[in-house]
């Protein structure tokens, strides 16, 4: 049966929480890093929480493409969404605070929005390619 992009496009969102792990993509020179992270989707945007001086962060400095796997998991068989895209350190106080205070775990790791030691990363979609669990064919397009 085929789906209208349309409805391929709610099933990818329908399969995102507000926070779960995924695995993030960062490239260091040529060769690709991969670590689970907690992913968090705040007011339809992406974001992370780590810390300045993780790797993670270091290398989206230098390159801010990134994309994360969202493995799928159903009795029919295996999946997953990729989602591509650019990351960006967040600097601006007002935003810092903002999703902060929408972070459950951020008074488990950090003084607050303001401390040093926290991090923050918005990760803006460009690419999304999403394999149905059961499926043999990959659908991509284009956020």
């Amino acid at each position: 049966m085929t789906r209208s992009l349309e409805d391929v496009r709610q099933e990818v969102w329908s399969q995102l929480k507000d926070s779960q792990c995924v695995y993030l993509a960062t490239a260091e020179g040529d060769q690709p890093r991969v670590r689970p992270v907690t992913l968090l989707d705040i007011d339809k945007k992406f974001w992370i929480a780590t810390s300045p001086r993780s790797a993670k962060a270091r290398q989206i400095l230098r390159n801010p493409s990134v994309e994360f796997c969202i493995p799928l998991s159903e009795e029919c068989g295996n999946g997953y969404i990729r989602i591509a895209g650019v990351a960006a350190i967040v600097s601006d106080p007002a935003v810092r605070t903002k999703i902060g205070e929408k972070i459950p775990f951020l008074k488990e790791h950090w003084s607050g929005s303001d401390d040093p030691s926290f991090c923050l990363i918005r990760i803006t979609r460009v690419e999304v390619e999403y394999l149905k669990p059961g499926e043999m064919e990959a659908q991509t397009f284009i956020v």
